[in-house]
């Protein structure tokens, strides 16, 4: 089985606010679809958390690479464009566009064997997991509406994130999460994320600790990115004496990028993302590494339904997963797919069964959403 073509799908219309301080527009295009064929027919799909025309760049590289490859082996092809890509590659677009690909090999592979991806990633621990609901911070009165539509969604682990938290004031900060403790109650969980990787993030170990005290009277269940992404020392540090878990890694890319804050243990909970970090094959190494070091692994997802899909294959297949990330209300999570994605009654995801990636995304509806596609021969 043969690839003999890729499709390039960006996605605008419903982008939602990432909370960058830029500001943002629903057309704004953030992510990209990926869908490999093959010479028998088959397809698969695959995700990318960058720009169609970032992706699109990178495909021009790799594409030479990956055409008439196997569509059966996602491990080998995609490590195969990672070292070929060496020098233009470590990270970036590059890594991003590989990410998609493989999600997308995977998916294929899925449904050749016509099995689950969990299963060929090594076997079903669960077969399902906890969603939290990924919203934005906000004032007071709005993030407690917000807080309170998300509970009636069906989630029981809520995570904040980015303005106005850290942008003001500590008092203003507890008053956030004391809004959002006295809203959903003690039943319900609750993560906050500073968003230390917006641009200058002007706050360091000292506010970062003195933060996570506050929020530990809260029953935080993570503090997440409370340092810039690149202050390996500082999170060493600071999860060291922090009386809530601290979580990182979104923006890495490649396991190796991974393996110092592995090492090191300078995270309690660690977070890839594999629609940016190398795919599901990246991810999978980079779990069983922490694994091995006991830190919990926890994927990232700004997602699309094919992302969320990804991670929870992902997680079926790692022993102590616990969560999944879900980007809510968000139109390329919930509206693209056949079946929709939703927490059941006791507020946890079935993890698909079917082959591949275990969703099938409704054409119709995609097109709602689709930027001009690209296509390779």
């Amino acid at each position: 089985m043969k690839i003999v073509e890729l499709e390039l799908t960006p996605l605008i219309g419903g982008t939602v606010d990432g909370g960058w301080p830029q500001g943002h527009e629903p057309q704004e295009n953030l992510h990209t679809l990926v869908e490999v064929r093959t010479d028998e027919g088959l397809s698969g799909w695959g995700s990318c958390f960058t720009s169609g025309a970032l992706v699109a760049g990178a495909v021009e590289l790799l594409w030479p690479l990956l055409k008439g490859e196997s569509g059966v082996e996602p491990e080998r092809v995609s490590e195969k464009l990672r070292q070929s890509a060496f020098w233009q590659g470590r990270g970036g677009a590059v890594e991003h566009a590989i990410s998609g690909i493989d999600i997308a090999l995977w998916d294929l592979m899925g449904r050749a064997c016509g099995q689950p991806v969990s299963r060929l990633l090594g076997g079903n621990y669960r077969d399902r997991i906890k969603p939290y609901g990924s919203i934005l911070f906000d004032e007071p009165a709005p993030l407690a509406r917000m807080l309170e539509s998300v509970v009636e969604r069906g989630f029981r682990a809520i995570k904040m994130g980015w303005r106005p938290f850290g942008r003001r004031d500590r008092k203003f900060d507890e008053l956030l999460v004391r809004t959002a403790r006295q809203t959903v109650g003690d039943k319900v969980e609750l993560m906050v994320d500073a968003g230390g990787s917006e641009q200058f993030w002007p706050h360091g170990t000292n506010w970062a600790r003195e933060t996570a005290k506050m929020l530990a009277g809260y029953d935080i269940t993570w503090f997440e990115e409370p340092l810039p992404p690149d202050d390996l020392a500082g999170y060493t540090e600071l999860t060291r004496v922090s009386p809530v878990p601290i979580a990182g890694g979104e923006v890495l890319t490649r396991r190796q990028s991974f393996q110092p804050w592995i090492e090191r243990r300078a995270v309690d909970i660690l977070q890839p993302d594999c629609t940016k970090n190398g795919g599901l094959s990246e991810s999978r190494r980079i779990a069983w590494s922490a694994f091995d070091h006991n830190i919990q692994i926890v994927p990232h997802g700004w997602n699309t339904a094919v992302g969320l899909a990804a991670d929870l294959q992902f997680a079926a297949a790692i022993p102590v997963a616990r969560y999944v990330e879900f980007l809510t209300p968000c139109a390329y999570v919930e509206h693209l797919t056949t079946e929709p994605l939703a927490p059941d009654a006791d507020g946890f995801l079935k993890i698909p069964d079917s082959p591949g990636l275990g969703i099938e995304l409704d054409r119709d509806k995609l097109a709602r959403f689709a930027g001009e596609a690209k296509r390779y021969r």
